[in-house]
């Protein structure tokens, strides 16, 4: 049976949150009373559908239905997971969550999306305290997978336990922040940030377009890596973190900050910023923005996925649990996907590189069908690839949702030939074609041997089957 979630408040966050549940297999049922909300959603869910897929190799569930429902109480009943997102007014949360409670099960996660408040603060006269915690995403919510999971008192911690396995499953990180605080975690560095700039800009030290190209060409590189404490511990060379903090904790006694003061926020200062930040991407839409940003989100995920570091390796263990077995079809789907932005060249169509990864990885999902997988090959057996000969046919474009078929032509021993077949998704049309030629090696020996017989029997089975299949 598939799970509902429930989106209360459709503006960017909330599409966010129905975004990212529907492409992972949720039913979404969102309320929210602005007759735009369903074009606004809309245009979220179609950002989303264009990159998320781009994160994974494995093909994405089959996605969740979003319907706008009439009513709260219509939204709310029988969803395993309600998430609040409206407005940050404390009246207007306590007001929403109230009629949430009226209406939901009692077993399902309520989580505020409310980067203002604390738990304890949402749950003051809710009839099921324990039922509602803080879960505080950052945006995109559909790509950017830190989610704040602040409890509070009253929380029961089995809902915390719940709540942390169903983010897990939507392939999104969930911080345990184990004491309430004013602005969690995040953004309260985001405010010390924000506030320091305020200052640079108004005493004329930087403009706008200035600080930002501090942080992107700068720390906010490494900080997607390896965070704060341990960019620092590197910095502080082979001595490590007590170095560093020798020689630089001192610092903190200059006054190079305004940290503990507040700009008076004057419509100079506005004025001030917006002109500097219109003139900085004033010739770009906020849709266009929002592609960039999404379009350079993706390649460095994926290039921290390739590392297994950081986010990277979050992204790397759910693609894992997403894919599933290969099935009997003949020729065998070894590979469905969408293709990425990063695997496009100045042509502005995939590059030719990219082929051979694509037609790899169907090699690689077809070897662990037979048994040669991650523990086969640490056992010291393996495949080599000693030709390939790829054929393009048709142009492939970022966002395209294709499929790979792998066919067994030949299994004589050690040697092994496979056919692979790219396809459009949409109408099945044969892109590119690649005939593999491997051989079985020893990793000891690194030299050509037989498979081993459970290997070796699976492959014999699959080349008989396709071999009939062909008649």
């Amino acid at each position: 049976m598939t799970k509902v979630a429930s989106i209360i408040g459709g503006g960017v966050i909330g599409g966010g949150w129905a975004a990212r549940f529907a492409i992972m297999g949720w039913d979404v049922r969102v309320y929210d009373p602005d007759p735009e909300a369903q074009r606004k959603i809309g245009e979220v869910m179609a950002n989303a559908e264009r990159v998320l897929p781009m994160l994974y190799e494995a093909p994405m569930p089959q996605r969740g239905a979003i319907t706008f429902a009439g009513s709260l109480a219509e939204a709310v009943t029988g969803a395993a997971w309600v998430q609040e997102s409206v407005p940050e007014r404390l009246d207007i949360k306590h007001k929403v969550l109230a009629e949430i409670q009226a209406a939901c099960p009692e077993d399902a996660v309520v989580g505020s999306s409310t980067s203002g408040f604390k738990p304890s603060e949402l749950q003051d006269g809710a009839i099921r305290a324990g039922q509602i915690l803080v879960a505080h995403p950052f945006n995109p919510v559909y790509l950017l997978p830190l989610v704040e999971l602040v409890p509070g008192a009253a929380t029961d911690p089995a809902v915390i336990t719940h709540a942390k396995g169903i983010l897990t499953d939507l392939g999104m990180y969930p911080l345990h922040v184990r004491a309430e605080i004013d602005a969690h975690i995040a953004d309260r560095f985001l405010e010390a940030v924000w506030r320091e700039a305020l200052w640079l800009v108004k005493d004329g030290i930087a403009t706008t377009e200035e600080i930002d190209n501090a942080i992107r060409y700068g720390f906010g590189l490494r900080w997607a890596q390896m965070g704060l404490f341990e960019t620092y511990r590197v910095a502080g060379g082979e001595a490590g973190m007590r170095h560093f903090m020798a020689q630089f904790g001192p610092c903190l006694q200059w006054p190079w900050t305004k940290l503990t003061d507040v700009p008076e926020f004057t419509d100079e200062l506005v004025d001030l910023i917006a002109d500097q930040s219109d003139r900085q991407s004033g010739h770009m839409s906020i849709r266009e923005l929002e592609r960039l940003r999404d379009n350079n989100l993706v390649a460095i995920l994926r290039a921290l996925k390739q590392q297994e570091a950081a986010a990277g390796r979050l992204i790397r263990d759910h693609d894992d649990r997403l894919r599933g077995p290969l099935g009997d079809d003949v020729p065998l789907v070894t590979v469905q996907r969408k293709i990425p932005v990063d695997w496009t060249d100045m042509n502005g169509h995939m590059n030719e590189g990219r082929y051979g990864q694509l037609f790899s990885d169907a090699s690689e999902e077809l070897m662990a069908h037979v048994g040669a997988d991650r523990a086969y090959i640490e056992a010291g057996h393996s495949f080599f690839t000693v030709e390939t000969k790829v054929q393009y046919l048709h142009e492939t474009h970022a966002g395209e949702d294709i499929y790979v078929t792998t066919h067994v032509m030949m299994a004589q021993g050690k040697k092994l030939q496979l056919w692979h077949e790219m396809r459009r998704t949409s109408d099945d049309t044969v892109l590119a074609t690649c005939d593999q030629f491997l051989l079985h090696v020893s990793l000891e020996t690194r030299r050509s041997c037989p498979p081993l017989p459970k290997v070796a029997a699976a492959i014999d089975a699959l080349e008989a089957q396709h071999a009939e299949a062909d008649q």
